[in-house]
């Protein structure tokens, strides 16, 4: 079962009042909301879009794991890394 929350002072509190028994184990998964694609100037040159474009991607998580394209195996089932 998933349930939604936000953290208030280090606290996850529960939506809609929901409680879970102490004890309960759980694993937190910080929810990402990507920003709006960018609007383009109808006379932006194409080089000038593509810029703009550029900026915008540079606003996602780099915090990802150098390796995941050949250990998402790994990061996905748990399975063994690939040496």
């Amino acid at each position: 079962m998933t349930y939604q929350g936000t953290v208030e002072n280090g606290v996850v509190v529960l939506a809609d009042g929901m409680t879970l028994p102490d004890g309960t184990q759980v694993t937190v998964v910080p929810s990402v909301t990507a920003p709006p694609p960018p609007e383009y100037d109808p006379s932006m040159s194409i080089g000038e879009k593509l810029a703009e474009f550029a900026r915008w991607c540079g606003t996602f998580p780099t915090d990802l794991p150098t390796d995941l394209a050949k250990n998402h195996d790994h990061y996905l089932h748990g399975r063994p890394k690939k040496p």
